[in-house]
């Protein structure tokens, strides 16, 4: 049923464990048998590599050739696999693969180009891709949605040895200012906004600088930049230190965002914060929105376990309709009451309490928490409850499938960040089962309820026991950022009384869909100035 759904252009969703990656495949075949090439879009190189390698005899059992493109591909490998009758790749590869592709020239109607060009002996690299024929993409909602977010940025170095400068003067200048009399933070849309104050502060700062400094609008950019990296950056939420380098997270995934770099200067104020020395500097060479990449196929489908809540917004921006798929066998899933706390030492010190029995049930239990931060704090919090568990978050992401694989195992915790997407089953260890399966306990509160719903949705998995629940701290960033400090003040007073807890849970679900309707807002204006930037470059070849 999927499968047909798939072939018929449409978002299937399926409950997790119910078969997405066989779905995917037996479309993927079908159409390939019929001439049309594939992509399979996956949620990460790991996925990606796994599922082309998994699938790969049936595949050849249908006299098909499967490709797989990671970020470790040359040009040469790449050109290869797009080749081939179905390529299994990341969203994030396949869109640059693109842009490289519109930045070399290749564009609709290039078959004649390169004809016409052999007339005169020029020759002209062959492409990577063989044009955007069907796509696939599994997770649809976290690729298509929540990565919809930011744009694809080609760039090209630039030279860098005089933004090293204004990336210091930036960084002095915005020390020396005072929130909330030179500048304004609005956390929620991440935005620095300079009072009357500010500027004339800047403007006795400036003095004796270069003439480019005395620039109002220059030195504004600059130092609003520097003041976000200051105040709206935080590591081990937004990105993490490794290997000398600042990596970004992604809020959605909890992994890193390999490769991905902020842009206009922010990456390099904020590794300088770091103390870690500036990566060149990049200019923009081409850019595109998923929400443009993808409405370009000439057919296109998806899969994910949570789809719903988002059905709207995916038939406006893509016309995609949402099938979903009903469950095989009943669902066992025990949702238990939420529970709120005032405070994140309050939540840790109640979830040890309430892990050491689970544990002496035998049961395991996997933790989904906010950021790097919180899980290292729980995982601090357990260890000193004699509670022994695995950490997952973006500094182990490279060992990410092999923690959520024994996550089932008898007594067994485990701490993550966000597990959305991870794609990744969760099998039961022997005997668990009939201790009353996986128990999810989720302590972050997403931005989305579909993504909530994703981590509650690793128990119970094709009919099997298990259960799940939401304990929350109203110093949770959601909270933090939608709700004013005296309504927070007010509901940390309601949570001892009778009723208290509902009336709380009940403005969490309002907190949520705020943002839930910020962040849709957010995608329609980044697709709008993307289709505006390429009506106005129109002159220049729009990417096609």
């Amino acid at each position: 049923m999927a499968a047909r759904a798939l072939l018929d252009n449409q978002l299937v969703e399926m409950a997790t464990g119910e078969g997405k990656t066989l779905a995917v495949a037996m479309a993927a075949g079908l159409a390939a048998l019929a001439g049309m090439p594939v992509h399979v879009v996956t949620a990460n190189d790991y996925l990606a590599e796994r599922d082309a390698e998994a699938l790969g005899p049936w595949y050849t059992a249908l006299g098909l050739k499967v490709g797989v493109v990671t970020a470790r591909a040359d040009s040469g490998a790449r050109r290869a696999a797009y080749g081939r009758d179905v390529v299994y790749c990341t969203a994030k590869e396949l869109g640059f693969d693109y842009l490289r592709d519109h930045v070399a020239g290749h564009r609709r109607g290039d078959e004649l180009r390169q004809r016409a060009a052999s007339l005169d002996g020029r020759q002209r690299a062959v492409p990577l891709l063989r044009g955007l024929c069907m796509a696939i993409v599994d997770e649809a909602d976290s690729i298509l949605i929540d990565e919809a977010r930011v744009p694809l940025i080609l760039s090209r170095a630039v030279d860098g040895r005089r933004a090293r400068g204004d990336y210091e003067t930036a960084l002095s200048l915005a020390g020396g200012l005072e929130a909330g009399r030179d500048f304004q933070l609005d956390p929620l849309a991440r935005r620095v906004t300079l009072s009357a104050a500010g500027d004339t502060a800047l403007d006795a700062a400036v003095a004796d600088l270069t003439p480019a400094w005395r620039n109002r609008r220059y030195r504004e950019a600059w130092v609003v930049q520097a003041l976000s990296a200051l105040h709206l950056y935080r590591r081990d939420r937004d990105y993490i230190l490794r290997d000398g380098k600042v990596e970004i997270v992604d809020p959605t995934t909890g992994r890193v965002a390999a490769g991905r770099s902020w842009s206009r200067g922010l990456h390099q104020l904020i590794e300088l914060k770091e103390g870690f020395e500036p990566t060149p500097a990049n200019a923009t060479a081409a850019r595109i929105t998923f929400q443009r990449l993808f409405r370009r196929y000439h057919r296109l489908a998806g899969v994910s376990g949570t789809l719903r809540e988002s059905a709207g917004e995916l038939a406006q921006t893509y016309g995609l309709r949402v099938f979903r798929l009903p469950l095989r066998l009943p669902s066992r899933r025990t949702l238990l009451p939420p529970r709120l706390f005032a405070t994140r030492a309050e939540l840790w010190q109640a979830l040890a309490a309430r892990i050491a029995g689970l544990r002496t049930e035998g049961r395991p239990v996997l933790v989904g928490t906010d950021s790097v931060a919180d899980s290292e704090a729980l995982a601090s919090v357990l260890a000193e409850a004699g509670i022994s568990c695995r950490v997952l978050n973006a500094r182990q992401d490279k060992e990410e499938a092999d923690i959520v694989a024994l996550a089932g195992l008898r007594a067994q915790v485990t701490v993550t960040t966000n597990l959305a997407g991870r794609g990744t089953d969760i099998p039961l260890g022997p005997g668990v089962a009939a201790l009353g399966g996986l128990h999810v306990i989720s302590c972050q509160h997403n931005g989305a309820r579909r993504i909530d719903r994703q981590l509650l949705g690793r128990c119970a998995r094709q009919g099997e026991a298990g259960s799940s629940e939401t304990w929350l701290s109203l110093e949770s960033d959601l909270f933090r950022r939608r709700l004013p400090d005296a309504w927070r003040t007010r509901l940390g007073g309601l949570l001892g009384r009778p009723l208290g807890q509902g009336v709380a849970d009940s403005v969490a679900r309002l907190a949520q869909r705020l943002e839930e309707a910020r962040e849709a807002g957010a995608r329609r204006r980044l697709l709008r100035e993307d289709e505006d930037a390429e009506r106005r470059l129109a002159f220049g070849g729009p990417l096609e």
